[in-house]
């Protein structure tokens, strides 16, 4: 079996986050922050130590600043949602995932906010003199994906990241398919506010994802309830993270993801992004020289993550995707991703494409068989 679509969720995990989760669910396996006997505690120093994991990944200072969620979803609702109020203008790009969309386009109508997309290019690149632009009418929030899971392209978030702060908004970056796969660095970037999930490239398993909150940020919680702390009161915290962590948190998952993280940081981060690079250049390459299939996004390896969105002339994503599985054993996603303004802006609404996404598990030998399997169906009636 070959697995191609680790931008749904990464698979294999490494043994180690296997590991971690069955180690906390034998030895640990308390609420933490809820007692002060030793398996409470033990849960504890597992969170924070993930937490500590984490703000190293993304160079974060203060690691109380990485707020853990249920999913990536649940960390960008808590930003968008926690900050911006009434009309207030929001700038965001076309190639935005629904999890961005839909809570803008919520509060759109609730809310009267203004939202301006700026459009970007046939490839899903962002032209800067555009989103330059859009800022000229003092936005409250910027919301940019740092790489799209749809073409795999990579934005230019440090560069957006300095027209925001030119502009004094408010910068988030939408992380959940580059952590784990591109270097991350909060400060060098001028990113405020940070959302990721734990089961794509950070390796962890699902029901665990989060939100990097910058110093000086405040926003409101989406949620009120027990935190562990400031138990006499009936009023939430008001310092981080137990401000935004009401109720029991998914420890065992939180456990996993630390050990996901730790992974990559003992791999080195370059090491995955040079042998996904490889291995999406190599698909890529490949792909060029079967007659029909139309590839989307950047030309250049340099300018994207291992995804890839195709499309075989003649032939319909869904039923390709139908045979990859069944007839050659390749897992791959078809469709419109959630996300249908990025294929909207790339031309491939509403049909879709088919999505392949690599993964640092994937080898040379999988390319290979992927290819000879695509040429196969080409010929097929």
């Amino acid at each position: 079996m070959i697995y191609f679509d680790n931008a749904a969720t990464s698979w294999p995990k490494p043994p180690e986050v296997i590991a971690a989760m069955t180690d906390f669910m034998e030895r640990a396996g308390a609420n933490p922050g809820r007692s002060g006997h030793r398996m409470s505690l033990e849960a504890g120093r597992i969170v924070f130590n993930a937490r500590e994991k984490v703000a190293e990944l993304f160079k974060i200072k203060d690691s109380s600043r990485v707020i853990f969620t249920v999913n990536g979803t649940y960390g960008i609702n808590l930003g968008i949602k926690g900050l911006l109020r009434e009309r207030d203008h929001v700038v965001v790009t076309s190639m935005e995932h629904n999890s961005v969309m839909r809570p803008l386009r919520h509060l759109e109508a609730t809310k009267r906010i203004r939202l301006t997309v700026v459009q970007c290019n046939r490839d899903g690149q962002l032209d800067l003199k555009d989103m330059k632009k859009a800022l000229e009418k003092k936005a409250a929030l910027v919301i940019a994906t740092h790489a799209s899971n749809v073409t795999g392209g990579i934005m230019p978030v440090k560069e957006i990241g300095r027209l925001v702060r030119e502009h004094d908004a408010v910068f988030m970056v939408d992380a959940c398919q580059s952590a784990g796969s591109l270097p991350i660095d909060v400060e060098e970037m001028g990113i405020d506010l940070l959302a990721f999930t734990g089961h794509k490239g950070m390796l962890g398993p699902q029901g665990v994802g989060g939100l990097y909150i910058r110093e000086g940020i405040e926003l409101e919680p989406l949620v009120q309830g027990g935190t562990g702390s400031n138990s006499e009161q009936e009023v939430q915290p008001d310092f981080l993270p137990d401000k935004y962590e009401s109720g029991t948190l998914n420890t065992v998952a939180i456990a996993g993801l630390g050990a996901g993280v730790e992974y990559l940081l003992k791999a080195g981060i370059g090491k995955v992004r040079e042998k996904e690079k490889a291995l999406i250049r190599k698909l890529i390459q490949g792909m060029k020289r079967i007659e029909g299939i139309e590839v989307y996004g950047p030309e250049d390896a340099e300018n994207r993550i291992a995804i890839c969105s195709f499309n075989l002339k003649g032939k319909d994503a869904g039923h390709v995707g139908y045979l990859l599985d069944r007839e050659f054993d390749i897992m791959c996603r078809v469709g419109l991703q959630c996300a249908p303004a990025a294929h909207r802006t790339i031309g491939t609404y509403p049909q879709g494409t088919i999505r392949f996404s690599l993964g640092y598990f994937n080898h040379e030998e999988e390319i290979g068989a992927a290819l000879d399997a695509l040429g196969k169906i080409r010929e097929m009636v």
